[in-house]
């Protein structure tokens, strides 16, 4: 309630008519700190002087348009939450709109309900970094050394639970493609957790033969097996009072997982060749890129074994889901880079800007900071360009579009119509109808499908 009542909006609109609607609306939902500007230069000198939570901008304003605004808050501190109001249909500029750090784009004539989302969603968001503030602020003092960057509503989300969970000695699930970022969540979570004291171990399940796992993981007495010529500690009696982590948990065989399950029930374990359990005291941190619940139903995955691990699943999104951390990223990896070669690289220009936050990132974070680091040894200047960049040119997508299923974003593209169309026809579905070219019949289906409100 507390944030509610200190969250500041701007409405910046050349109409004073849609000015007053959209503080009406604003106001229905609890919020009373809304300052107006009838044009894009009185909404920057207001933006300039006092911070804003939340910003509505007109793309077409006297003085300074709202992309203009745009590009002179972009990348700085007192930028707020912005959502664009812009003309249907003029999807290049809600694009261009985005790729400037716009929170999210409306189109007119607008939904009263979708101003109201957009405000709940921004207030979300807000109480949300005050939370993970507390949250950084208590691992920082941990010297995490590398840190979790993103300020993603899903970035947020797994910061704060990173926070929440780090002291207990749950196990772990972290599931996400190649490169996400899992082992990094993992070191968090020991960092910040009462075993940081003692060791972390990271293992790669993927990397060791299947022949050598169980031996690396739980030691061998002496005369095991040929070679064998004295008691050997394994990773989990080496990890005692600390942390291990199991990458690629998903590729260990049925029979490993058996042995693995019997530390997780009971916390001991048998070198191979002996004969006496080891009691060990180890936090179990595990990590897939692989879907482990298909892999249960196919009998390539022990139930009881998943059911041990998912005591708590985090689940790492794909950088192309999370484009909007993808500056904040790009930054702190050319910071990290400048330091290891010793250049002084400021920055980047606003075309290798574009660049990053258009490729897709199949390699996802990993890619990104290898591709930066690449960029950062070579470059001659003090700012990154597109030259400094190989990334390959057939997989940067040209409209820079987050990539959905294209049946989603279809569905999401017709409901956006039929909304603006009940709108302009003041909710006559009839008028409707005509207005989109399609019977009467299926307008009605096709509200009844999507959930519309009318």
């Amino acid at each position: 309630m507390k944030i509610r009542e200190q969250f500041k909006v701007l409405i910046a609109d050349d109409e004073s008519s849609l000015r007053s609607l959209l503080r009406e609306i604003l106001q229905d939902i609890g919020l009373q700190r809304i300052q107006e500007a009838a044009n894009g230069e009185d909404a920057l000198q207001m933006l300039r002087k006092e911070p804003f939570d939340l910003l509505f901008l007109d793309i077409k304003m006297p003085k300074r348009d709202g992309l203009s605004v745009l590009r002179e808050m972009s990348g700085k501190e007192w930028m707020p939450r912005t959502v664009v109001l812009t003309a249907f249909g003029d999807f290049s500029i809600a694009l261009e709109a985005t790729k400037l750090g716009a929170f999210d784009y409306i189109n007119k004539p607008f939904n009263i309900e979708e101003i109201k989302k957009q405000a709940e969603k921004a207030l979300h968001l807000q109480e949300l970094e005050e939370e993970v503030k507390v949250v950084r602020s208590e691992l920082s003092e941990k010297d995490l050394g590398e840190r979790i960057v993103g300020r993603s509503e899903k970035m947020l989300e797994i910061i704060k639970t990173v926070g929440r969970i780090a002291n207990s000695s749950v196990t772990i699930l972290v599931m996400g493609e190649s490169g996400t970022g899992k082992e990094l969540i993992a070191r968090t979570i020991h960092r910040a957790s009462g075993r940081a004291a003692g060791p972390f171990m990271p293992v790669n399940c993927a990397a060791i033969p299947e022949t050598l796992l169980e031996s690396e993981l739980f030691g061998y007495e002496k005369g095991a097996f040929t070679g064998a010529g004295a008691r050997t500690v394994g990773k989990f009696e080496a990890t005692k009072g600390g942390t291990i982590f199991l990458d690629e948990i998903g590729d260990m065989t049925l029979n490993l997982q058996a042995k693995l399950l019997r530390v997780l029930q009971d916390h001991t374990f048998m070198r191979v060749g002996g004969t006496e359990p080891v009691q060990v005291d180890v936090r179990v941190i595990a990590a897939t890129n692989q879907e482990i619940e298909t892999m249960v139903k196919e009998n390539r995955f022990r139930e009881d074994l998943f059911y041990r691990l998912n005591v708590l699943k985090l689940q790492i999104p794909p950088l192309r889901e999370r484009r909007e951390d993808i500056k904040d990223l790009a930054l702190y990896f050319m910071a990290k880079s400048t330091k290891e070669c010793g250049k002084m690289v400021r920055g980047f220009s606003n075309e290798s800007l574009d660049l990053l936050w258009g490729y897709s990132w199949p390699g996802n974070v990993r890619e990104l900071e290898n591709s930066i680091a690449r960029a950062v040894a070579k470059t001659a200047s003090s700012i990154l360009t597109l030259e400094d960049f190989d990334l390959p040119k057939e997989t940067v997508t040209q409209e820079t579009i987050p990539l959905v299923p294209l049946a989603q974003a279809t569905a999401e593209v017709e409901k956006k119509l039929i909304q603006q169309a009940l709108t302009a026809c003041d909710g006559n579905q009839t008028q409707a109808a005509k207005l989109l070219q399609i019977s009467r019949q299926t307008l009605a289906s096709k509200i009844k499908e999507y959930g519309i409100q009318t």
